[in-house]
């Protein structure tokens, strides 16, 4: 079941999002507000628009938001991201609620992988260890046995002895670049983020010669040809601390739009180019999901405490082990 179907079928308030808010409501007052009366917690993705960036209590990527989500004793967690991250954060969590703006906001890559699916695949390799990219529902993490994140993926690939088989999914695009950088030849599903693959490697080139003094980084769920000419590879948070640190002051950014809010605010002198794609009548660089999140819909979401994340507690149990996993081999990784 894709998280469209899954979102649909389980919608626990019908048309709550109709709801009419008051004209001239101050939204972030409001929010706020809930936010101390109801012992709230806003964890926010680098891609989520501006001003939800701004009103959350943490920013991260996957791998911080995750941290941030175990070690929170706030009673309600407002997940202001994709569905695979609000599981993720109610799997850390089966005694508080877990509330997500818009349930519709899915993943492309988390749907082109299924815990059926991967457990098909593991009867092909009956010695192999499963290693799944955190950007996956909770049926794949409950198959797999240890998850990553693109912050940590090489870390705990290269913990891990050397003649063992892995399965990775399901980016194949991620695996290939780990499978370049520790000399491994996992077995990589078939899946892929169509943000990342939408980047154009002939449109990117000439950016570059548009701006010879600029750098190009990337994040690794981009295709092989655009992380070959890359200058830099990493994750979103490494993304970040890059343009803030690095003598360059000019960056060509090859991953979802809205780290660029962020990374202004790190490095507001430096110029900060979007990185183009291979449909030049849109701005294909931007997640419709994440985006699916607004003010308003965070607002409705905190004032009703809907739509709740719920789960079945022994697909939750077998979810947390891959999880518990990832967070023990990735401790010392800021």
């Amino acid at each position: 079941m894709s998280t469209l179907e899954k979102a649909l079928s389980t919608l626990p308030v019908k048309g709550y999002l109709d709801v009419e808010i008051p004209q001239g409501i101050d939204l972030v007052a409001e929010i706020n507000r809930m936010r101390k009366e109801k012992n709230a917690i806003i964890l926010a993705h680098y891609y989520q628009k501006g001003e939800i960036q701004d009103i959350a209590d943490f920013l991260g990527d996957s791998l911080q938001l995750a941290r941030a989500a175990e070690k929170t004793d706030a009673d309600l967690i407002v997940f202001c991201g994709v569905h695979f991250m609000a599981e993720t954060a109610k799997i850390l969590n089966p005694t508080k609620k877990v509330v997500l703006p818009d349930t519709l906001a899915g993943c492309s890559l988390a749907d082109s992988c299924s815990g059926e699916g991967l457990r098909e695949l593991k009867k092909k390799h009956p010695g192999a260890i499963v290693v799944s990219y955190i950007n996956c529902d909770s049926t794949v993490k409950a198959e797999s046995d240890i998850i990553v994140t693109s912050s940590n993926a090489e870390h705990i690939i290269r913990s891990l002895p050397e003649d063992q088989e892995i399965i990775f999914a399901p980016d194949k695009n991620l695996g290939r670049y780990i499978n370049q950088v520790t000399g491994r030849n996992m077995i990589l599903w078939d899946g892929a983020c169509i943000v990342h693959e939408a980047f154009s490697l002939e449109r990117i080139a000439q950016q570059m010669l548009d701006h010879p003094k600029a750098k190009l980084i990337a994040h690794p769920e981009a295709q092989k040809p655009v992380l070959q000419v890359a200058h830099y590879v990493g994750s979103t948070a490494n993304m970040l601390n890059y343009v803030a640190t690095d003598d360059c002051q000019e960056f060509i950014v090859a991953t979802e739009e809205g780290i660029l809010h962020e990374m202004r605010k790190r490095a507001p002198h430096k110029k900060l180019i979007p990185a183009l794609t291979i449909d030049d009548t849109c701005n294909c660089s931007e997640c419709h999901f994440m985006k699916l999140n607004t003010m308003q819909k965070l607002y409705l979401c905190m004032k009703y405490e809907q739509p709740e994340i719920t789960m079945d507690e022994e697909l939750r149990v077998k979810a947390l082990k891959s999880i518990n996993k990832m967070l023990e081999l990735s401790k010392n990784i800021k």
